[in-house]
């Protein structure tokens, strides 16, 4: 989590989204929606949920932003991570979260509609590029549900981590599904 400006931050997430993307986009309906022994959650449910978890960190952020402009404090575009985020971030790539209920998926979307989500998101997100460029996105916190308190600095990092934790899984599911 080397990060030295936000524009290396939207690389990452841009990176992220579109790995994600591809690889769910060449993966039938059928087998999206199947869900591996011991698994809770069918390719489906994976690519909606990051859909709503997304969505969610775009709005927060949007908010932490405005309330930097409306305070006055500037950036120089610079990314601080918390230390705080780091540390739980890097742990959290060994176990496994569970997701609370309001980013529990709802199961009524195929995958097809949670990738155009997606996209959505993308581009809702490079509208808020200037914001993360000009207003100290480190200041105010709102409280992830393992990780505590993060910055809008922290929660834009997440978005890209997220993608990549849930492509990860999403590997591993087809690999059960393979058999």
């Amino acid at each position: 989590m080397n990060f030295t400006n936000v524009a290396d931050v939207y690389a990452y997430n841009e990176l992220s989204r579109e790995k994600l993307m591809s690889m769910v986009a060449e993966i039938d309906a059928e087998t999206a929606s199947k869900v591996p022994d011991g698994e809770s959650w069918s390719i489906a449910h994976i690519v909606e949920h990051v859909a709503m978890v997304e969505e969610g960190i775009i709005k927060l952020c949007g908010k932490l932003l405005r309330d930097s402009e409306a305070g006055g404090r500037t950036s120089d575009g610079s990314v601080k991570l918390s230390e705080s985020f780091v540390s739980k971030a890097t742990e959290s790539v060994r176990v496994k979260l569970v997701a609370p209920d309001f980013v529990q998926p709802s199961g009524k979307l195929r995958v097809d509609e949670s990738l155009s989500k997606l996209r959505e998101n993308g581009e809702r997100l490079e509208k808020l590029r200037q914001s993360f460029e000009s207003f100290d996105g480190t200041g105010a916190t709102f409280p992830h549900p393992a990780f505590g308190p993060m910055t809008a600095q922290d929660w834009l990092v997440l978005c890209g981590g997220h993608q990549d934790r849930h492509r990860r899984q999403i590997k591993a599911h087809l690999k059960k599904l393979a058999g």
